[in-house]
């Protein structure tokens, strides 16, 4: 399954572990959000870094605590249709300032990838090759936005608020 990560296909660098798998004793893991619970501190002081996986139906709140040792936080969407990974991704990064890799896994459809983007998302695993490239082509093909997200752009309104007065708009 391709990653793209910063709008570039990239290599996956975190083994998934099943919920009753052995944990590795070093290198990088991304576990589902209930056993990570269950052995946060363990997982936290091994070597490698850990990420969890968030179920779309999970309150972020019992995850606050270690949002400053995650490196990965990989949002689930079950279905396209299903957008409650959207709401997730803009708490963690608007209400609890989570800055580390936010990735979206599942259903994650080329034609939802501007809008995954502008909810806070930066990483996504698609399940074609083809889609990789396409993401790479969609995230060039937008660069001024109206509304305000947790990506952080400038708005169009903040761009013309700050423009020197008689300069041209840039495209």
């Amino acid at each position: 399954m391709p990653l793209v990560k910063h709008g570039k296909i990239a290599t996956d660098d975190f083994a998934r572990v099943a919920d009753d798998a052995a944990i590795p004793a070093e290198g990088n893991v991304l576990l589902p959000l209930t056993r990570f619970l269950e052995e946060a501190e363990a997982l936290l002081s091994r070597r490698g870094k850990v990420g969890v996986i968030v179920p779309n139906s999970r309150d972020l709140d019992d995850l606050e605590p270690y949002f400053d040792r995650l490196a990965v936080v990989a949002l689930a969407f079950p279905s396209f249709r299903d957008g409650r990974a959207y709401s997730q991704a803009r708490l963690l990064r608007e209400r609890y300032g989570y800055d580390g890799e936010l990735r979206a896994t599942g259903q994650v459809l080329r034609d939802q990838f501007m809008f995954m983007v502008r909810a806070g998302f930066d990483a996504f695993e698609v399940k074609k090759d083809s889609d990789a490239l396409a993401f790479e082509e969609t995230i060039k093909r937008y660069s001024v936005f109206y509304q305000p997200t947790a990506d952080g752009r400038f708005i169009a309104l903040r761009q013309r608020l700050f423009r020197p007065y008689g300069a041209a708009a840039s495209q």
